[in-house]
Parts: C-alpha cells; sequence; structure tokens
C-alpha cells in the first residue's frame, strides 16, 4: 500500500515537471515557427542610409510582442523586437498591440468567431486563470506585463499615455538615444467583452489605440475577413464616440470596407490604419483601396505600410518602399508611416534592428530626406501630439 502511494505520488510529480517543461518549451517553439526572420542580422545598408537612419525619429505602429512569453528587456534569439533590438534599430517609438483571439485556419478571406488559438497559448504560458475566458482579462495581463518590464528597465523602456509624456520623451531622447518608448493598441473590440464600459478600464491600464475588430466580424462591426463583413453596429459608432472623448486612436486595421467608410464618415479627429499594405501595389482583401486611402488622409490620419508579402507582394524592403512610394504619390508624403506586424504570425525580411533597409530603400526611391523623416517617424509622431490626452 506505502509502495503504491510512493508510486502515485512519483508519478504526479513526474507529471507536473511534465506539465512545467511543456509550458515553457512549447510557447518558445511555437514562436519560433511563427515569427520568422527571412535573414539573419546584421543587416548592411549603404553608408548614406546608416549615417541618415541614426538621425532619425522612428516610429512603428504595430508589433504583436506582447502575446510571446519572451521578456522584453533582454535580446531575444527569436521573434522581431524587443528592446535591446529597438534601441540597436534606432526606434523611438512602438506601438505595442495586443492580440486577445485569433481564429483556427487563419486567412484573409472569410473566419468565424467558432475557434480561438490565443487561449491554449494563454493556457501554455500560464497567464492568470482569467485570462482563460475572458479577452479584456487577456489585453489586461498583456498590459501590466508591458508596465512590469518599463519598471525594471531603469528608464530604457517608457510608456506613453499623454501627449505630454510624449513631448518629455522627445526631449529627453535628444541627449541620449539608448531609450525607447512604447503605447499599446488592441487589435479587434472584442477584448471588451461585449461591455463599452470596458473601455474606461482599457484606457486606465494605458491602451491608446484600439480596432473594431481583427480577422472575424463583431458586435462592433465587420471585418475585412469574416462572414458578413458587414458595417459598424449603432454598438460600435458609440464605441467610435466614447474612443474619441477619451483620447484613444481608433484604429482601421482589417476594417471591412463597409467599416471604413462608416468610420471615416464619423471620424472627428486623426485615424490609424497600423498596418496594411495597399491594393495600388499588392491587390487582395487585406490592403487598402485609393478610396480609402484618400479617407484616411481627409482625417489627418496615417497610413502604417506592413512588411510581410501579403501586405507588399514582396519580401524585402524595396516592396516596403515601393508600397510607400505609390500612397505618398497618391494622398502625400505626410499621411505614410512605418506598420511593421513584428512579431505577428508573419515572415519578416528582417527584425527591428534591420529598419536601416527601409531608409535605404527609400532613398533609392527618391525620396529627400525631410519626406524620409516623416515617413519613418515623424508623421506618427504628429498624430499621437493630435490625439492622445494632454
Amino acid at each position: 500500500m506505502r509502495r503504491a502511494k510512493k508510486i502515485l505520488i512519483w508519478s504526479g510529480a513526474v507529471m507536473v515537471a511534465l506539465l512545467i517543461a511543456a509550458s515553457l518549451i512549447v510557447p518558445a517553439q511555437v514562436e519560433k515557427r511563427m515569427n520568422v526572420t527571412l535573414a539573419p542580422p546584421p543587416y548592411p545598408a549603404s553608408a548614406r542610409a546608416e549615417q541618415l537612419h541614426r538621425t532619425l525619429t522612428v516610429a512603428d505602429l504595430h508589433a504583436d510582442s506582447l502575446l510571446w512569453d519572451r521578456d522584453l528587456l533582454d535580446r531575444g534569439t527569436r521573434g522581431h523586437v524587443d528592446v535591446p533590438r529597438l534601441i540597436e534599430g534606432n526606434v523611438a517609438i512602438q506601438a505595442f498591440t495586443v492580440v486577445t483571439k485569433v481564429p483556427r485556419g487563419l486567412n484573409i478571406e472569410r473566419n468565424d468567431d467558432a475557434s480561438d488559438l490565443v487561449t491554449p497559448l494563454a493556457i501554455a504560458q500560464r497567464w492568470p486563470p482569467a485570462t482563460w475566458t475572458s479577452f479584456a482579462a487577456r489585453a489586461l495581463h498583456q498590459a501590466k506585463r508591458l508596465h512590469r518590464m518599463a519598471e525594471r528597465s531603469s528608464g530604457k523602456l517608457v510608456i506613453l499615455r499623454t501627449a505630454a509624456d510624449l513631448d518629455a520623451f522627445l526631449e529627453r531622447r535628444k541627449s541620449g538615444r539608448a531609450i525607447v518608448a512604447g503605447f499599446l493598441g488592441i487589435e479587434g473590440a472584442h477584448a471588451l467583452d461585449g461591455d463599452l464600459t470596458n473601455i474606461d478600464a482599457l484606457f486606465d491600464a494605458g491602451f491608446r489605440m484600439m480596432a473594431p475588430t481583427h480577422f472575424f466580424d463583431t458586435d462592433i462591426g465587420g471585418s475585412a475577413h469574416g462572414i458578413n463583413k458587414g458595417g459598424l453596429t449603432e454598438k460600435g459608432r458609440e464605441m467610435i464616440r466614447r474612443m474619441e472623448a477619451r483620447g484613444m486612436i481608433l484604429d482601421l486595421a482589417h476594417a471591412s470596407p463597409q467599416v471604413l467608410d462608416e468610420a471615416l464618415a464619423m471620424a472627428t479627429r486623426p485615424v490609424v490604419v497600423s498596418h496594411s499594405g495597399v491594393k495600388g501595389t499588392c491587390d487582395n482583401r487585406r490592403n487598402l483601396s485609393d478610396e480609402h486611402l484618400r479617407g484616411i488622409a481627409r482625417t489627418g490620419g496615417v497610413v502604417g505600410i506592413g512588411y510581410w508579402q501579403t501586405a507588399v507582394c514582396g519580401a524585402d524592403a524595396r516592396a516596403i518602399a515601393r508600397a510607400i512610394r505609390y500612397t505618398a504619390d497618391l494622398i502625400g508624403v505626410e499621411h505614410v508611416a512605418l506598420g511593421s506586424d513584428f512579431d505577428g504570425a508573419i515572415p519578416a525580411p528582417f527584425d527591428t534592428t534591420g529598419l536601416a533597409q527601409i531608409t535605404g530603400a527609400l532613398l533609392d526611391a527618391g525620396f529627400s530626406e525631410e519626406q524620409i523623416r516623416l515617413i519613418m517617424g515623424e508623421n506618427v509622431v504628429r498624430v499621437l501630439r493630435q490625439t492622445l490626452p494632454k
């Protein structure tokens, strides 16, 4: 009897050890497989591009790095973004956009909301039990992770909540570039758990940007990749009004064409598309039409051009620059920005240390140094100043 009890205890201990090992190893392997970098560093650029890049205020409107079980204060051996690599790549401002639900069989054409791949990832990464069933809890958990990392960073990572925070950071950065600022965004308003009052809770947690939809239709509106692809619901209109009142940026990445039309018609502040491509250089359901590009420009907003194949129909900095050139020629250079989608389960041509390659490709595409300053970050700084709470 005593021997059987010992065997039972030993078996239980082994099972616990195996589960802990799986929770440590499996998520890392999943991320390594999904967040691919097509070429290893270092990423060479011309001497002129390197010299110019060092003087830029670089801003990226989209990275999903908080989804993965990495300490962003440490230099990673997988994925695309962490604080040391942001600093090396001379990135001043990084949007950390949280993912709370992803359907199985993800595609850009048609997805329903019946499945979710984030739940097993949350469990495997030992997120708090509340996150296993609540999308809002997942968003708040990821925000808490970023704030804790900022607290441990000895000032290297700063979280932007207000326009005053932005100005203070940029002033501080003049005397030393080994710092980076982040701000929080949300992919899809299903993160509200169906309750618009959660906008206040998310705002208080530091979120300053949110998209109505991600890869499936919600009670807020239609996704470009959903089943019905409809327009804004009345609840969606109220969400936009509340976001504008709080000083949150409306992000129309992944929105259906009808949601784009209706949201742009009612917006009273600059709107962004944090990560996308344009149909003019890469025609598919994921990317923006010329008319929607013009509509975003009319709000005073910006379009973040992504780095992956579906966005730019290419796998290098030249393809990114081609999409930027088309967009700038159509709506003006002051409405174009970077929207990498780093750590968003994409194969990227480089990690965030390689952005001088984009600077070089923009020089090759005929942009002036002043125009490159706008594209690489100053347009985002302008929009943040106009939209963040004072």
